[in-house]
């Protein structure tokens, strides 16, 4: 079964700390983004999700990363996890980046 629990790191190098996964599937953790538009120092950031705990493995998940220490956005994930013929497991995932904008006419440009 895919275990959250732990580092991981993606192709653009930014790595996520999995705390622990409890019983019904929540886990909380820091993400460390090696990539930002902020002007402000990137700093690792809260996360906090779900997952399906399958029993085979091959579970979907989400969690929220809330930039509040170096920028006025916050991220969604959503994935799956996969185990690879050689036994490691692999994440898949989509997001969503929702920065702060001054009014609603600017809502358009706000979400990528």
């Amino acid at each position: 079964p895919c275990d959250l629990t732990g580092w991981w790191e993606n192709d653009l190098g930014s790595r996520m700390h999995v705390l622990e996964v409890d019983s019904e599937g929540n886990f909380s953790g820091e993400y460390h983004t090696a990539v930002s538009s902020a002007d402000k120092p990137i700093q690792p950031s809260p996360l906090v999700g779900s997952q399906h705990l399958d029993k085979d493995g091959q579970c979907t998940f989400g969690f929220t990363v809330n930039w509040k220490k170096f920028s006025d956005s916050t991220a969604v994930f959503v994935g799956q996890c996969f185990t690879g013929d050689n036994g490691d497991e692999v994440l898949q995932t989509s997001w969503l980046l929702r920065e702060k904008v001054d009014s609603l006419p600017s809502d358009w440009k706000a979400t990528r």
